[in-house]
């Protein structure tokens, strides 16, 4: 089983800055893809940004630019680095861990975006 806690949500005025972390726990196996997705109210679940194990960077158009997705191999930790921030980007965002066939999900963490 693996454990994620995500944090680093908050309230921020549109243009400013914000920064997620994922920390993954249990049995993570070397080879694995994390990644941050976000769910905004009557929308559906959308994958925001994912990086693998050997570093390659995956993400959404909207924003690209604009975010940046890192992570520590040896801490078990990713990292979303969200700027100039738009009220769009207002949503739970939710870690996520893929590794063989499944895939562990944190327990979310809002982000809210003030115009």
């Amino acid at each position: 089983q693996v454990q994620l806690v995500d944090s680093g949500g908050g309230l921020v005025q549109a243009g400013g800055s914000l920064r997620l972390s994922c920390a993954a726990s249990g049995s993570i196996f070397n080879i694995n893809v994390m990644g941050w997705y976000r769910q905004a109210p009557g929308k559906q679940r959308e994958l925001v940004a994912s990086v693998t194990s050997g570093g390659i960077t995956n993400y959404a158009t909207s924003v690209k630019g604009r975010f940046t997705i890192s992570r520590d191999n040896a801490k078990n930790t990713a990292y979303l680095q969200m700027n100039s921030l738009k009220p769009e980007d207002t949503a739970v965002y939710y870690c996520n861990l893929g590794q063989r066939i499944t895939q562990y999900w944190g327990q979310g963490t809002q982000v809210t975006v003030s115009s």
